[in-house]
């Protein structure tokens, strides 16, 4: 790293990464012991993930400015190892799902990213905001009078400050005054220390206690590779989204190694697998957040306040957090993608929906990106499929006819392309000219070796010219016409 990088990603911001920092450090602890409880384990187990990994990933990530730790998606791909073989397992199953990520990132995996259309990010992004704001519900049910009117001063000072003063992050200036006010008026609401105990002490290192047996590595295997997999597509998402909230780059393979490392380290501290957050990112970005030191200040603030500050903290009233993560989700949401939604291509329309619907209803952001991409796949080829065109020329003494192709023929594009020829004229010779075409597949040579075939039966002899060298060779590999197909000359 070069010392203008250097300047640019770690001290060109200092004051608005610090508060920005602190900001998302003090959001983190709740969401970390949340957590902790879904996966079923310790509360300080999500604690200490996500301090290591906030600090690590400041580092090693490939995104400034992006916030990695403990996250929901992760913990819920936990609950089943973590019931049927213990906590141990889920160590080593976080070593595990670290080397995958760093493979993933060795091999370049993270410029697949491209593959993932607009509209499902959209659609993910989204479905993401509203799964934020739902899980704020349960904080504002069957709760004291005192908490809605502290969530509504709460968003009031987050929208209303920034009006007269950005000095200090507006959720930071919310939190410290509705603690203090909560404490001063001796509020019986619920805070950070009724979601379960802090830690009194940092981390400190210890290899994985189970079994290290062939049985293990079988247990634990299929949890890593799932956990891996998720980590990373939540990791790219997040930091595509900072990209563009930022209109800055990242690099998503470093971003991959970065995540993987922090994982690995954090097993050996007692920490779960975690991985990019969209929404405490947003959070930062809001605040000010720009750079590493960002998510540096995040991680050691985390660890200060449970740590120096444990009494303070743990009578920090939810509902101040609850208007924080209400603020993160109204930030999240892609309202234009609603706006523009009469200039927008139905299919776009279709897999922004779908995408959103699927994650919101399975909470499985795996499965509605899966779902997402699909859709856009099957949408695309079948417009590619669309975009076959034939022209064909007659001879003067109407014994043969040209027939002149320019597209992508492939198995779907399969009853346009025989749609366009007259098997019944009676001809003394066919030229399929494939000048301007491409077989792409085992479905693209059979419906052409039909069109011959079909041809020859009628007595009508065919010349197959111009295909390319890529072409040329997949037809006469599997072309059931007996034809040496000659290829473009360069």
């Amino acid at each position: 790293m070069d010392i203008r990088t250097l300047k640019r990603e770690w001290f060109s911001n200092v004051k608005n990464d610090v508060l920005a920092g602190m900001v998302v450090g003090l959001a983190l602890i709740p969401e970390a012991i949340a957590f902790s409880i879904i996966a079923g384990v310790d509360p300080k187990v999500g604690l200490y993930a996500s301090f290591l990994i906030a600090v690590i990933t400041a580092f090693f990530g490939g995104r400034p400015g992006s916030i990695s730790a403990a996250t929901g998606a992760m913990a819920l791909l936990m609950i089943d190892l973590v019931k049927d073989h213990g906590i141990e397992y889920l160590f080593a199953a976080t070593v595990l799902t670290g080397l995958w990520q760093v493979l993933f990132g060795v091999l370049k995996l993270g410029r697949q990213m491209k593959y993932v259309p607009r509209a499902v990010m959209i659609g993910y992004i989204n479905a993401l905001a509203v799964l934020i704001f739902l899980a704020q519900l349960p904080q504002l049910t069957n709760v004291p009078v005192a908490v809605y009117i502290l969530t509504a001063l709460s968003l009031g000072i987050i929208y209303i400050l920034p009006r007269f003063t950005k000095a200090i992050p507006s959720p930071l200036v919310a939190l410290a005054v509705m603690t203090l006010a909560a404490i001063a008026l001796k509020l019986d609401v619920p805070t950070v220390g009724d979601m379960g105990e802090l830690p009194a002490t940092l981390p400190f290192f210890a290899l994985p206690q189970g079994p290290h047996t062939v049985e293990t590595l079988q247990n634990i295997l299929p949890y890593s590779l799932t956990l891996a997999i998720v980590g990373l597509l939540a990791s790219f998402l997040t930091a595509a989204l900072v990209d563009e909230l930022t209109d800055t780059p990242s690099d998503k393979n470093q971003e991959a190694k970065g995540q993987g490392l922090a994982n690995i380290i954090t097993a050996f501290f007692g920490g779960m697998a975690g991985c990019g957050m969209i929404g405490q990112s947003v959070i930062n970005v809001q605040s000010g957040g720009r750079g590493r030191l960002s998510t540096l200040a995040s991680g050691l603030f985390l660890i200060f306040a449970i740590l120096v500050l444990k009494d303070w903290v743990s009578q920090m009233p939810m509902a101040t957090l609850v208007a924080v993560m209400i603020m993160v989700a109204i930030g999240t949401f892609r309202w234009s993608s609603f706006k523009n939604l009469p200039r927008i291509p139905r299919s776009e329309t279709a897999v922004m929906l779908t995408t959103m619907i699927v994650t919101i209803l399975t909470r499985n952001f795996a499965l509605g990106v899966v779902t997402g991409i699909v859709m856009s796949t099957v949408f695309f080829s079948n417009k590619i499929a669309q975009l076959v065109f034939v022209d064909q020329v007659l001879s003067a003494d109407r014994s043969h006819r040209t027939y002149t192709v320019a597209g992508q023929i492939f198995f779907l594009s399969r009853d346009e392309f025989l749609a366009a020829f007259d098997f019944t004229e009676l001809l003394d010779r066919v030229t399929i000219d494939l000048t301007h075409a491409h077989l792409w597949d085992q479905g693209a040579v059979e419906v052409l070796d039909r069109a011959v075939l079909k041809f020859r039966r009628n007595g009508t002899e065919v010349e197959i010219i111009g295909l390319n060298e890529a072409s040329a060779t997949l037809f006469n590999k599997l072309a059931a016409s007996p034809t040496d197909v000659p290829t473009q000359k360069p």
